[in-house]
């Protein structure tokens, strides 16, 4: 039995659902900066799935990242300069 989008939302964990809202966020504004999404994170989700990287700057956690790749699938490139993902 195939499940429904909607169902498998329910299902989804934390990283999938923050990667979801990325994605959505993407896609209504067409880009996302990272202290909107650090922000974002941190007020739904709480700290857990937020770092301060080696440059001293906040990143999200790795299996967000990780799950957020695999829902855009190349179509949202980061840019680092800028600090933003964006459609390609």
């Amino acid at each position: 039995m195939e499940q429904s989008p909607k169902h498998e939302q329910e299902q989804a964990g934390p990283e999938q659902k923050i990667a979801q809202w990325m994605v959505d966020e993407i896609r209504d504004k067409s880009l996302l900066r990272q202290e909107d999404a650090i922000a974002h994170v941190r007020s739904h989700y709480g700290d857990q799935y937020v770092f301060v990287n080696e440059q001293g700057n906040a990143s999200l956690e790795k299996e967000v990242k990780k799950a957020f790749r695999k829902l855009h699938r190349g179509r949202i490139a980061w840019d680092r300069d800028g600090f933003f993902w964006a459609w390609t």
